[in-house]
């Protein structure tokens, strides 16, 4: 269960973009579904989606085939500043190569926290998460996007579920996928996951103190997508008014 911090976020220090269009950031712990769901909504409300666990995927990816170096975090910012990163339609362009399939990878899954725990490689991704929202009505989803990336946002929700429900999901999408692998192994890989997200130094995860925090066990996805389209409708009201 992931338990509200009494400490402070650690903010990137890049000042946050001011307008008046409307940001949706949709935070959460891996197998929530965050990203299934933040896509559904943004196509509810008409919102451009930004998925931001693709880019930290797509990074790694670079890493991966570069071979790390996984103990130099100055040589994984240097590759993660190098990085072109275009989203699109639902597709993932690194470099100009459609990645997003090769983005799910376990062996870029299980390299993924070098490049997320590295304060430079985040500086540089929250700056590219914020010059894609520039201009856009847009629903972004992740770890950190509603206490770092945008902590102004107009409307902050927490996504979560039970860690059995969770792994359950997972379970069934890998399968889904011809990967097979028990709950047990998923959960304990997930649980993990979660202490290392809840207790990293940079990004880590955590509820923004105004965020709204939504569990879904039990639920079907359209259930969630309507519940939290109601909880933005009712933001944007607030915010004309």
């Amino acid at each position: 269960m992931i338990q509200r911090s009494v400490h402070p976020p650690q903010p990137v220090e890049i000042t946050p973009p001011e307008s008046d269009l409307m940001i949706v950031t949709l935070d959460g712990p891996a197998g929530a579904g965050k990203s299934t769901i933040a896509r559904q909504l943004a196509d509810r409300l008409g919102f451009a989606f930004l998925d931001t666990g693709a880019m930290y995927r797509a990074v790694t990816l670079v890493a991966v085939r570069n071979r790390g170096p996984w103990d130099d975090p100055q040589a994984l910012a240097e590759l993660a500043r190098q990085c072109q990163i275009e989203m699109e339609g639902g597709r993932v362009h690194l470099n100009g190569e459609d990645v997003s399939e090769l983005i799910r990878l376990n062996e870029v899954t299980s390299h993924i926290h070098y490049l997320a725990d590295n304060w430079a490689v985040r500086e540089r991704m929250v700056a590219l998460q914020r010059a894609f929202a520039e201009g856009k009505d847009i629903v972004t989803e992740g770890r950190d996007q509603g206490t770092v990336a945008f902590p102004k946002a107009d409307c902050k929700i927490f996504l979560t579920a039970s860690p059995e429900e969770r792994a359950r999901r997972r379970v069934q999408e890998l399968q889904a996928r011809g990967e097979q692998v028990s709950v047990a192994e998923v959960l304990a890989l997930q649980n993990e996951r979660d202490r290392r997200d809840s207790t990293r130094k940079v990004g880590r995860l955590e509820p923004a103190p105004d965020a709204i925090d939504v569990c879904t066990d039990g639920m079907s996805p359209d259930e969630v997508v309507e519940q939290l389209v109601e909880i933005v409708r009712e933001r944007m009201q607030r915010t004309d008014g």
